[in-house]
């Protein structure tokens, strides 16, 4: 099995990620931003002076499997850097 596969099998694995369990609560985070869409929230291990992450709300497992429902959440989140 190559990389891809084991990376696509881990992707659908079910389970909480880093990222469930920001937006749950569960794991704290430095929240920068959030709306009904994403949140944006600063990097824990940061690798340059402004590192912060954006995340959607719901899950996208794959980019190829972003649905056009999908669209406005992907537009949101390429607008998001410019206001935090």
């Amino acid at each position: 099995m190559g990389e891809v596969e084991r990376a696509q099998r881990a992707a659908e694995q079910a389970g909480p990620t880093v990222f469930s369990r920001i937006l749950d609560g569960s794991l704290p985070a430095h929240l920068l931003y959030e709306d009904d869409q994403c949140i944006a929230f600063r990097d824990a291990a940061p690798q340059a002076p402004v590192h912060f992450l954006v995340i959607p709300r719901r899950p996208l497992a794959r980019i190829s499997r972003v649905a056009e429902s999908d669209a406005q959440v992907s537009a949101g989140i390429g607008f998001l850097p410019l206001v935090v």
